[in-house]
């Protein structure tokens, strides 16, 4: 398993692939992913900050950081929290079960 400083890496080189549609900068560039951590079982936690309270592609843009978390190498899992948006509390919760959801299916293939 590579180290959590690899992963680290490449989690940040695989987000700046991913683009607000609205702006057309990529979310590392953006500042909206805070507290990046991963440790040594590869389990990354990491904070979404939407670009404001009431971003209209809060939920789609999570899911495409989600997705794109999971598919590093090495990440064993992860837990979002959105900070900063209207309704971080349920879109966290919903988050974590769209992730289960998805990953039962990435196991399914």
């Amino acid at each position: 398993m590579p180290d959590p400083e690899t992963i680290h890496q490449a989690i940040i080189e695989r987000l700046s692939r991913v683009i607000d549609p609205e702006t057309g900068v990529d979310v590392v560039r953006m500042r909206l992913i805070e507290e990046l951590e991963v440790n040594a079982a590869g389990h990354v936690t990491y904070k979404f900050r939407p670009s404001s309270p009431f971003c209209p592609i809060a939920v789609p843009l999570s899911l495409d950081i989600q997705h794109a978390v999971a598919e590093v190498e090495g990440v064993t899992g992860q837990d979002t929290e959105v900070v900063g948006f209207t309704l971080s509390d349920e879109l966290t919760t919903w988050l974590k079960q769209a992730l289960e959801d998805w990953q039962s299916k990435q196991v399914e293939k």
